[in-house]
């Protein structure tokens, strides 16, 4: 937990509602979000009891196993899913836009949806169960024995790029409301307690008249709220036991509706509180204005989603069981290398969040007390370049040593190198700065204007780095013979239905 955090804790302590740790947005919340909310049968790893689906806030879609225990009924349930959640993901390609990659001999035109489809979940919890369902149903056969209705088997590959993609920090393809809402809000409550999304939204907007800590413990009463899933209430689990002993007992089939009827009238009272919940979750996050890096990052979501939707589009294999040795390794370095992108945008969107490195002493924040904007350098071979010089005023050095090279998140482009640093005991401190780069293409003065920070100009600096350099890994045919060598063409079996996906 940073240090930021804890003092936002115990201010939320203190007032008695949740205190926000960042000033923006940093997640992108779409316009039509498919909300996914599952339950699972207790002791089993992935049996769908029930879920409450749908893009229209007005209208959600109860989905209900009869008997979960049951292969046909879990899979009309999936394949009910699939009926919804397809077309939801049809319906983004339908307006393109062309844009351009490259430069010069390079330049290339692709097409892109215009904007991507966006599954949000309760907690990471759902996101899990979701995962687990995406595997056991994206290899099903949809002829001969046990097959299933094919809506199932594209439904399962879905459901499986979702999961793939919320594993990188960015994306915003799949949300767990969860953790969307802990990365904004600070509450005086623990970290396992904001799991529960009822008690986490309690802190953040309680009702009028009462406080955070005493909505949350009235929320975390399943007398009061049922859980948000995908695990149910055990005293809830008694009523179902009885509820499929009448549907497994019917004499008729009128008998059995009527009986299956009733399971979904217990069903949707279990599942709509957090439906409720989550809307207005979403209502507050769209209140906060976005980072200003939210909307390219977006735009990187919609190329994935293009691209996989080609990819299926075309006939494309199921995700293999298990990732080869390249694959997997560029996908590691892809994971890091996003998530410590992420870390620097946020910092460089957002001054709360850079407020965060200034406590750790990996930020600086002074002002501009001295400097000489039109300093040139000749180089050995008598080669001018514009290096101007300012100097910082700081009330603390942080870990600044002579010699470091540091960046303004205000100018990220342009490189600073710490050149000197005077002063003693406790500050202030002024430190000088050699910049370069970020000034045009002109090596000579003077720099264009904003480029080089002026005289009473509030600067940060930070030893953070806002770009990074992915490791260089072979090419899948250069696989070395110690990680299995080149690998295989992935061709789909009909062992992969018998995935121990458990």
């Amino acid at each position: 937990m940073s240090v930021l955090r804890v003092v936002a804790t115990l201010e939320a302590v203190e007032v008695g509602r949740a205190v926000r740790i960042t000033s923006l947005r940093h997640t992108h919340i779409a316009d039509r979000p498919f909300i996914v909310i599952p339950l699972g049968l207790a002791g089993e790893a992935c049996a769908p009891l029930a879920a409450l689906v749908g893009s229209d806030r007005d209208a959600p879609e109860l989905l209900v196993a009869p008997q979960p225990k049951n292969r046909t009924d879990r899979f009309q349930l999936t394949a009910h899913f699939a009926g919804l959640l397809l077309p939801y993901l049809e319906s983004f390609t339908e307006a393109t836009e062309i844009y351009e990659v490259g430069r010069g001999a390079m330049k290339e035109q692709r097409v892109r949806c215009v904007d991507s489809p966006q599954l949000i979940v309760p907690s990471p919890g759902a996101a899990s169960f979701l995962r687990l369902l995406g595997r056991s149903t994206r290899f099903r056969r949809t002829e001969g024995t046990f097959a299933v209705d094919p809506g199932v088997h594209r439904l399962g590959q879905w459901l499986t790029w979702f999961a793939d993609q919320s594993e990188f920090t960015p994306s915003s393809l799949q949300l767990a409301l969860t953790q969307v809402l802990s990365a904004h809000w600070a509450t005086g409550q623990s970290d396992v307690e904001d799991a529960h999304l009822h008690a986490l939204m309690a802190w953040i907007d309680p009702p009028p008249g009462s406080d955070g800590p005493t909505a949350a413990r009235w929320a975390e009463d399943p007398c009061n709220v049922p859980p948000a899933g995908p695990a149910t209430d055990p005293v809830f689990d008694h009523t179902l036991v009885e509820l499929y002993r009448a549907v497994d007992t019917a004499p008729d089939a009128r008998h059995r509706a009527a009986a299956i009827r009733q399971l979904e009238a217990q069903l949707l009272p279990q599942l709509r509180p957090t439906w409720d919940v989550m809307w207005r979750a979403i209502d507050l996050l769209r209140a906060l204005s976005p980072g200003g890096k939210v909307a390219p990052r977006w735009q990187s979501d919609r190329d994935r989603f293009t691209g996989f939707f080609d990819h299926l589009a075309s006939g494309g294999f199921p995700q293999a069981r298990r990732e080869h040795a390249s694959g997997a390794a560029r996908r590691l370095a892809r994971l890091e290398d996003t998530a410590a992108r992420y870390e620097a945008e946020r910092a460089l969107d957002d001054p709360l969040v850079m407020a965060e490195y200034e406590m750790t002493g990996e930020a600086v924040v002074g002002t501009v007390t001295g400097g000489e904007p039109d300093r040139i350098v000749r180089s050995a071979a008598n080669r001018v370049s514009l290096r101007p010089m300012i100097t910082l005023t700081v009330p603390g050095l942080g870990r600044f040593r002579v010699g470091d090279e540091i960046r303004s998140p205000a100018r990220p482009t342009q490189e600073a190198r710490i050149m000197a640093v005077r002063g003693a005991g406790n500050g202030p401190y002024e430190i000088d700065l050699e910049l370069s780069r970020g000034m045009g293409r002109s090596q000579r003065p003077p720099a264009p204007p904003g480029t080089v920070p002026v005289l009473g100009e509030e600067v940060c600096y930070t030893s953070m780095s806002f770009f990074s350099m992915p490791a260089a890994l072979p090419d899948d045919e250069d696989t070395p013979w110690t990680h299995g060598g080149p690998p295989a063409l992935h061709q789909p079996t009909d062992d992969d239905a018998n995935e121990a996906w458990e």
